[in-house]
């Protein structure tokens, strides 16, 4: 017997999905009744880990152990919704499937993926308290629990302390929660040639972070899996956007400015001093440590309309699809590949991998697990020498005890897509924010509607 233990659509594929559910048991509420056993064996076909890094790997090799009478097989390309739908259709779906948190409710809704409560229960791990609540809210649909969670990328302002100083800006300056204090610190460092940008005061990374804007400003995107883009309070978040790109020449500038960055290489823009603040997800702390030398940082975090910090969680999940020949071992494989164990392990390997990279600097991993990410961090994560970068480090800590969920729908990548559609259209000045917003829930709503039967 298996215990583990924890220490811790687009609209085509929605339509596909409607489909397949006439002849499935009816919806979330029709598989309820799913049961998991604990012993494993047979063959284990699964879907997921593409582009698999040290941190991947590492798992898939600790979990591999863990079974080592089970054969796996992994489909190692990107999730595609297209080809998920096609799969069920043709009766070939895996075991286990990989993929982001904002379509768990959709399969979920329409009954190709099952419920895994049972599944946690069997192996004795209580999803409330070995996941992050934002996290688990994510996967959380009609009262039960889809998805195994498995990363949470915190998002922050990195600050570029050489503009900051040019300009005579502080890092207090950066707040996202006054506004006409953030506004006057940008029209500070701003700097234009030839009426183009040539350096930001402050990148806000609209079209990648909207949803961060929209609920850091009080607004409403999801309620009771409906979706509410055109709520008043998410007029917010929009206008503030277009205060900042509209100071910085606009949206169409900023974007072509920002699209030029060597963001992955030796002259990004925080080398380059082409940025003073920046919205990132605690990855790009990774991507700036090999030119510690090279950049003066620190952070702050992103704050909502009470001044605290303020994040929204997001990641990828394991589902498990109705009909996968093997449930209970795509059961006891996801929960491994999550367990501390199993994270402690990719630490080990990050750990390795950056001992044979001179200067660089461990950032630590961010996952779907509290205990899993402070374990990481006592044991790997210390002094690096740069106080800048690790003061960083310690501002993304912080950021994940203050995440809060984009919320679970049946149309949650249409709410996503028509969420930056509309803010698209209010930085270009084609709508203004309730027009935007307006247009933008009527086709979420068709989704939902024809996503939800």
């Amino acid at each position: 017997m298996t215990k583990i233990r924890r220490r811790l659509v687009s609209t085509a594929a929605i339509a596909a999905a409607v489909t397949l559910t006439a002849c499935s048991s009816g919806g979330a509420t029709g598989t309820g009744d799913v049961s998991f056993g604990t012993e494993v064996s047979g063959t284990l076909n699964a879907w997921g880990f593409e582009n698999a890094d040290d941190v991947g790997t590492s798992r898939l090799e600790y979990a591999a152990d863990r079974f080592e009478g089970l054969e796996i097989e992994i489909d190692q390309t990107a999730f595609d919704a297209q080809k998920f739908t096609t799969r069920v259709a043709g009766g070939t779906v895996p075991d286990v499937v990989q993929m982001d948190r904002r379509f768990v409710a959709t399969y979920a809704s329409q009954g190709l993926i099952v419920p895994l409560d049972e599944c946690f229960s069997s192996h004795d791990v209580d999803p409330t308290s070995a996941y992050y609540e934002a996290v688990l809210a994510d996967v959380t649909y009609e009262d039960a629990v889809w998805g195994v969670p498995q990363f949470y990328q915190p998002p922050a302002i990195i600050v570029n302390n050489r503009v900051l100083d040019a300009a005579g800006v502080s890092p207090e300056e950066i707040d996202t929660s006054k506004p006409d204090v953030l506004l006057g610190a940008i029209e500070k460092m701003y700097q234009e040639e030839g009426g183009n940008p040539s350096v930001l005061g402050f990148d806000p990374v609209a079209s990648g972070q909207a949803s961060l804007w929209v609920l850091g400003a009080g607004g409403q995107l999801i309620a009771d899996g409906e979706p509410t883009l055109d709520d008043p309070a998410n007029e917010a978040g929009l206008e503030l956007l277009k205060r900042i790109t509209d100071a910085q020449g606009g949206y169409a500038k900023v974007k072509s400015f920002t699209d030029s960055f060597d963001t992955f290489g030796e002259n990004n823009q925080f080398v380059a001093d082409q940025v003073g603040a920046q919205v990132d997800a605690q990855w790009f702390v990774n991507v700036l440590s090999p030119y510690v030398d090279a950049v003066d940082i620190s952070a702050v975090p992103f704050r909502g309309p009470d001044g605290e910090p303020f994040a929204v969680a997001g990641g990828q999940a394991f589902v498990i699809p109705a009909g996968a020949k093997n449930p209970d071992a795509a059961c006891a494989w996801a929960l491994e590949l999550t367990s501390q164990e199993a994270w402690e392990a990719a630490g080990s390997a990050r750990a390795a991998t950056l001992e044979e990279t001179p200067g660089a600097i461990n950032a630590g991993l961010f996952t779907a697990s509290p205990a899993a990410d402070q374990s990481i961090r006592e044991e790997y994560v210390g002094d690096s020498g740069d106080a800048g970068f690790d003061q960083t480090i310690s501002t993304y800590y912080d950021a994940v005890a203050n995440g809060v969920t984009f919320g679970a729908s049946p149309a949650g990548q249409q709410i996503e897509t028509e969420l930056n559609n509309a803010v698209q259209s209010v930085l270009l000045g084609d709508k203004t924010p309730e027009d935007a917003l307006a247009d933008a829930q009527a086709a979420a709503m068709r989704a939902y509607e024809q996503a939800d039967g």
